[in-house]
């Protein structure tokens, strides 16, 4: 093996911790993976990975190599990119992650523009509503919403939505729509476990009026897709982004109440592996992000989260 591909699948082997994981991530057989990470030891003469019951575990040496190659890898792809020039088509595999119910409503719907601007890309996307380890599962980067709270990550907020409190028309025509954040005492909630309010405590503002108000949602889920069917079907309302709700309340299937108050904006940050440089592909990824979100933020690029 060359010495790209020898760095490309020890890299693998310490982000998913095996030798078997890395091999499935690769398409390659097991063995294969072993013996280049041998081949690289010897080329070193230095032991890079533990091996034990537990899987994989980097050396200090395997550490500050992993740290090094990573930086290697970025820039191998970058010089490749300006080799070919700007107008050069960007290539191999690009992995992203994305909460389930944002990805379907906001991304995947906009997959195919991106695809046939750079159809040397094979794109794979991870839905999932946690927050996945970025290195085990190879992602080249992660949308995420809210606080990210994790100074060690380095990130790029690209767009920002209103919060509101969102209802059907017919479970307000069973009800008095509230006028007053005070109301909502008076009716069914669904509160978003994962969201900034799933304590049930909302901060409501107008002009220089601010108003806290505790819901006790009857119904708590834990997944967005989960409240949006809840919504949705008339249970009750839910205070959350626009972005949830986005396609009914275009079509009025779904009404923004109390609208002369505020709640707390949300960002949406693209979240990077920590002590990699990001590539180009995920930059690329990132730019198509944000102006299908029509986003009119400046931020520095490529920012550490504090």
């Amino acid at each position: 093996m060359d010495r790209l591909t020898l760095m490309q699948t020890f890299v693998c082997a310490v982000e998913t911790g095996s030798f078997s994981a890395a091999a499935k991530r690769l398409g390659v057989g097991q063995p294969a993976v072993s013996k280049a990470v041998a081949q690289l030891e010897e080329r070193l003469n230095t032991r890079l990975l533990l091996r034990s019951t537990r899987g994989l575990t980097p050396t200090d040496a395997g550490q500050a190599y992993y740290d090094a190659a990573c930086r290697a890898i970025a820039l191998a792809d970058d010089a490749d990119n300006a080799a070919r020039g700007a107008s050069a088509e960007l290539s191999g595999r690009l992995r992203i992650s994305a909460a389930v119910t944002f990805a379907r409503l906001h991304i995947v719907p906009h997959l195919k523009s991106f695809l046939a601007a750079h159809p040397g890309l094979d794109v794979e996307v991870i839905l999932d509503d946690r927050n996945i380890d970025l290195l085990e599962n190879g992602i080249d980067v992660a949308l995420r919403m809210g606080d990210l709270g994790d100074s060690s990550m380095t990130a790029r907020r690209i767009a920002r939505s209103g919060r509101g409190v969102f209802a059907t028309p017919r479970y307000l025509a069973e009800r008095t729509t509230p006028s007053t954040p005070a109301d909502l005492a008076n009716h069914t909630a669904v509160i978003y476990l994962k969201d900034i309010g799933s304590t049930g405590s909302w901060s409501f503002n107008r002009e220089s009026t601010e108003v806290s108000v505790s819901i006790a949602g009857q119904l708590r889920v834990s997944a967005a897709e989960g409240v949006r069917a809840a919504v949705l079907a008339d249970i009750g309302i839910a205070i959350t982004s626009e972005w949830m709700f986005a396609p009914e309340l275009d079509k009025g299937e779904v009404k923004a109440i109390l609208t002369e108050w505020s709640l707390p904006s949300i960002d949406l940050w693209a979240v990077y592996p920590s002590g990699r440089m990001v590539s180009a592909k995920a930059r690329a990824f990132v730019s198509f992000v944000q102006e299908i979100m029509g986003s009119d933020l400046i931020e520095h690029p490529d920012q550490g989260v504090s």
